[in-house]
């Protein structure tokens, strides 16, 4: 038991405390800023006063998707502690709003694990702590703001023109961004039933509803059952390396199937701009050429394959079972086309 306290100590004091807090307090800031950005209210540049009162703005958004962030990977960071695998605090990664991007305000945040993973028991442990940690966050975020939507005509303090349309749903105008729904987000919709539903092209302008949605997209991308993600390690840790290769590689023909459509279409109206598409809407609409680009990452940057542990072996029916809740959440969060513009 004391050396079990020991090594824990050691790892916790091995721990970089200024760079971690550092970085999560640049984090908050540009998450922050982006929040402000989104609420409608974007912060003033011309002085340090006037840029921090504009801030608190994006308060409500920014603390959603700081607290899912951290929620997440503390779940892995604890695992590995209990598992006395030196592993450091989180790295959160801030990114300021750019004009050219979807602002997010930050890239997300890592954990670095220095030890080789002992055992399937450790490596399911570590892998499963941060999306089953990350998803109750990112459930609760969507239930709160299902049930603490603003006044319907909140969108129009962001988009004073819409009042010409009276309501809500309206017409989007052209090259608006929208977020596409994953099975989550229509189950509460259903079950909840709020008063309005926000349409999908105004989605992120309600900060809770947006911090939950991200939360369950990166929840999805996390749980991708390739290479060394989280998802990864939980199919290896259940299946073994050839039930991790054979899920790596279906996966990897779902999303390449998924993307293909909408790549080709833009291929086309690059070479034939103003010519009607060959291919049905109905083939399009559930396509995103962003899955390419995965792909490609999970194929040729991160790699599919999963190396073995010091010690694989079978997992208990407990663990089974919690492997088993962590795909349904995977089918809960995953999104066919997470973004598009009308």
């Amino acid at each position: 038991m004391r050396e079990h306290l020991s090594s824990r100590q050691r790892i916790l004091s091995e721990q970089n405390y200024p760079l971690h807090a550092g970085l999560l307090i640049i984090t908050l800031i540009t998450t922050l800023w982006a929040g402000a950005y989104w609420t409608g209210h974007p912060a003033r540049l011309h002085s340090v006063a006037a840029f921090l009162h504009d801030l608190r703005y994006g308060l409500p958004y920014g603390v959603s998707l700081l607290i899912f962030l951290g929620t997440h990977e503390f779940g892995h960071f604890f695992a590995a502690l209990y598992h006395r695998m030196r592993a450091t605090l989180p790295y959160f990664i801030p990114v300021p709003p750019l004009p050219f991007l979807l602002s997010l305000g930050t890239l997300g945040a890592v954990i670095r694990i220095k030890d080789r993973i002992p055992d399937t028991k450790a490596l399911f442990d570590t892998g499963v702590s941060g999306p089953l940690c990350g998803f109750i966050v990112a459930f609760g975020l969507l239930i709160y703001g299902f049930t603490h939507l603003p006044p319907i005509d909140y969108i129009f303090t962001i988009h004073p023109e819409y009042e010409t349309f009276g309501n809500v749903p309206f017409p989007p105008p052209k090259n608006t961004l929208f977020l596409g729904k994953n099975l989550l987000y229509i189950l509460l919709e259903n079950v909840l039933n709020p008063s309005y539903s926000p349409p999908m092209t105004e989605m992120y302008h309600y900060p809770f509803l947006f911090a939950g949605w991200l939360g369950c997209f990166v929840t999805a991308l996390n749980l991708l059952p390739v290479g060394q993600l989280d998802g990864g390690h939980i199919i290896y840790a259940m299946f073994g390396r050839k039930g991790h290769r054979a899920a790596a590689l279906t996966f990897l023909l779902i999303i390449t199937l998924l993307g293909l459509p909408s790549l080709a279409l833009l291929l086309f109206e690059l070479v034939s701009p103003g010519t009607a598409s060959p291919l049905a809407e109905s083939v399009t609409a559930w396509s995103w050429p962003g899955w390419i680009l995965w792909a490609f990452i999970l194929k040729r940057v991160l790699g599919i394959n999963h190396p073995p542990t010091m010690l694989d072996h079978k997992l208990s029916a407990g663990r089974t079972l919690t492997g088993w809740i962590a795909i349904i959440i995977f089918l809960l969060c995953f999104t066919p086309v997470p973004f598009g513009i009308t």
